[in-house]
């Protein structure tokens, strides 16, 4: 097992070790993680679905505590089609845009005083034009990016480059997908950009750890390790991949999706409305406390999870998505649910919203900054 050492302390004197004991291995916490034992709560990953707003005001905001963080997702597909809706090139920043996973604008959160407080995660794809960015060809708006992260400083950032990267339906090509990698971060730490940390996230199910090697882009580029909890989460391998490296994990995407006989051949899910009592009780046994045992498990690993509030049958992108065609995840629908997931949300591990959050995500690196 890692020590962890926070990196914003000042290095102190270290006693000889006179005993005939090992020694443990000690690492410096990665940008943004919170110390052993602490676990950051994010919530996505759309607007209807964090809610907080005065025109999106039935999500996960208006019904429970502020998190620590919120998801939203950009990405760089300029020509694109997404369930009709033609992409620009980083969208759902500035402009209310729906590619089929209804409303996304991170300026009107950024700009509202209920997420003054929470960190944000960004989920940004690159699908069909990652030899490009790795190429260079997509320097000018790589750097339009790069700025506007700048400056939300100092709000921290958690950057999930092509995340769910081995996902047979993103279709990255693998050295493209590590060189645009590589090539962003780089850029960043070029331009100043201090206030992200970079995620690299699998799709979290039939995931060896060789083949998570063959994908990865190094340790020092990666600052975090994530996977997504859907069903088949018992085959993920990131959390071991992650604690050879000396990376914490974020748990990036997680709903509640329940296997059925079939999944692993056709992805099919059982049906999950958590308005349903008797549905809502079998996602908790088979889905949540899993979830949380993997928190509690791993607590010098696991260090922030992202919990997805969303209608997803209601959605145009998830119709005919036999994982979440049949899946409406909103806590606010369940007063068994939500009153269980304040309980566990609620202990003292769990970091959410404050003044002092981004302080004691930044520690002392803050002071210079």
């Amino acid at each position: 097992m890692l020590i962890l050492l926070s990196s914003c302390q000042p290095n102190q004197p270290v006693e000889e070790n006179t005993s005939s004991e090992p020694t443990e291995e000690v690492r410096a916490l990665a940008k943004f993680e919170p110390a052993d034992g602490k676990c950051i709560l994010f919530v996505g990953q759309d607007l209807e679905s964090v809610g907080g707003l005065e025109d999106y005001n039935d999500g996960y905001f208006d019904h429970f505590p502020t998190p620590g963080g919120f998801t939203m997702y950009s990405g760089i597909s300029p020509g694109d089609t997404s369930f009709g809706y033609v992409m620009k090139g980083l969208d759902g920043i500035w402009e209310t845009d729906d590619w089929g996973d209804s409303d996304n604008n991170m300026s009107l959160q950024l700009g509202d005083e209920d997420f003054k407080h929470s960190a944000l995660a960004i989920g940004f794809w690159m699908v069909n034009h990652e030899g490009e960015i790795a190429r260079g060809e997509q320097d000018e708006m790589v750097d339009r990016f790069g700025e506007w992260l700048k400056s939300l400083h100092p709000r921290p950032v958690f950057l999930r480059i092509g995340y769910e990267f081995s996902g047979s339906w993103n279709h990255y090509n693998r050295e493209d997908f590590i060189t645009a990698f590589r090539r962003i971060k780089d850029r960043y730490d070029e331009m100043g950009v201090t206030n992200v940390a970079y995620v690299w996230q699998s799709h979290g199910a039939d995931e060896p750890l060789d083949l998570l090697a063959s994908w990865y882009p190094g340790d020092e580029y990666v600052d975090w390790c994530a996977y997504s909890f859907f069903s088949r989460w018992e085959e993920a391998n990131m959390v071991e991949f992650a604690r050879q490296h000396g990376k914490p994990v974020f748990i990036a995407e997680a709903t509640p999706t329940i296997s059925t006989a079939t999944t692993k051949t056709d992805g099919k899910t059982k049906e999950t409305i958590l308005s349903d009592p008797a549905k809502a009780e079998e996602a908790w046994e088979h889905w949540f406390v899993p979830f949380f045992k993997t928190v509690s498990d791993n607590p010098d690993v696991v260090k922030a999870v992202s919990y997805i509030n969303c209608h997803w049958k209601s959605h145009r992108m998830w119709f005919d998505n036999p994982t979440f065609q049949d899946v409406d995840a909103r806590l606010q629908s369940s007063e068994m649910i939500s009153e269980r997931w304040l309980e566990e949300t609620g202990k003292a591990n769990y970091l959410k919203a404050s003044p002092m959050l981004f302080d004691e995500l930044w520690g002392l690196e803050n002071d210079s900054e």
